[in-house]
């Protein structure tokens, strides 16, 4: 059995059908999703559909993303206006959700149990964004940092090589854990089109929201797999992203 870690969707279904074929996932395999299965490409809807019933029949972890928080509020509240979360891929999942007719029930479980963070018994933390806390993030005091935080990420990639895990000035976060598993932060704004890794943190965020492609890892052997760069596998909706990475000022992420 594997244990396979998937970074942040977006809508991107083909994708997910894709990279899950070029891994030869089975039923055997347990995959970690890191969160942000909605919002971006056309297909959220369907996405959540299709995670709903691959939950039924193989062991999965769903970590819960910003942009989920975002749209399970408006599944729980049709009539709630939201213009950041429209602004940001809200606007293509209203209209997934709007042309299809799966049962809502289902999906608001689906998004009611996912997990804010999850640890294995390796001592492995999956979250989607990161957490603040020296003490952990079950001592987190904002609990959106788990969706929302970039300091952790950041914080690795800056890091002296030289300081050993021993001295005072490691940082006590990355003491917490034998790995650290992100989404959240698209590795292509740190001039990478594969997952990263920055001490014991790995970014699985490929850009797959934007004109990345989505990735799934091996957390053992680090062996990764990747779908087609996403405008590619929607290529009548490039002109809709665009307008969408030029709102979010796609071009400071690749600086």
């Amino acid at each position: 059995m594997r244990t396979l870690v998937i970074g942040d969707i977006h809508g991107g279904l083909k994708a997910l059908h894709q990279v899950m074929e070029k891994a030869k996932v089975t039923t055997k395999d347990k995959m970690i999703f890191l969160g942000d299965y909605v919002d971006g490409w056309s297909e959220s809807a369907e996405l959540i559909q299709f995670l709903v019933e691959l939950n039924q029949r193989q062991d999965c972890i769903f970590i819960r993303g910003n942009h989920d928080v975002w749209c399970h509020e408006w599944l729980l509240d049709k009539e709630m206006v939201n213009g950041i979360w429209e602004g940001n891929g809200g606007k293509e999942t209203k209209e997934s959700y709007q042309r299809n007719s799966f049962e809502e029930i289902a999906h608001l479980t689906f998004f009611h149990n996912m997990q804010n963070y999850y640890v294995d018994a390796q001592n492995r933390l999956f979250i989607h964004a990161g957490f603040s806390s020296m003490h952990g993030p079950d001592h987190e005091v904002y609990l959106t940092n788990y969706s929302w935080d970039r300091t952790l990420w950041e914080m690795a990639v800056v890091m002296d090589k030289r300081i050993e895990k021993h001295s005072v000035l490691y940082p006590k976060r990355l003491k917490l854990f034998h790995e650290i598993y992100i989404g959240h932060t698209p590795t292509p704004k740190f001039g990478s089109d594969i997952p990263m890794n920055a001490i014991n943190v790995w970014n699985i965020d490929t850009g797959a929201a934007f004109t990345g492609r989505l990735s799934i890892l091996d957390i053992d052997t680090k062996e990764y797999w990747q779908s087609d760069p996403l405008p590619e596998l929607y290529p009548n909706e490039k002109g809709r992203n665009k307008m969408r990475v030029k709102k979010m000022k796609w071009d400071n992420y690749k600086k």
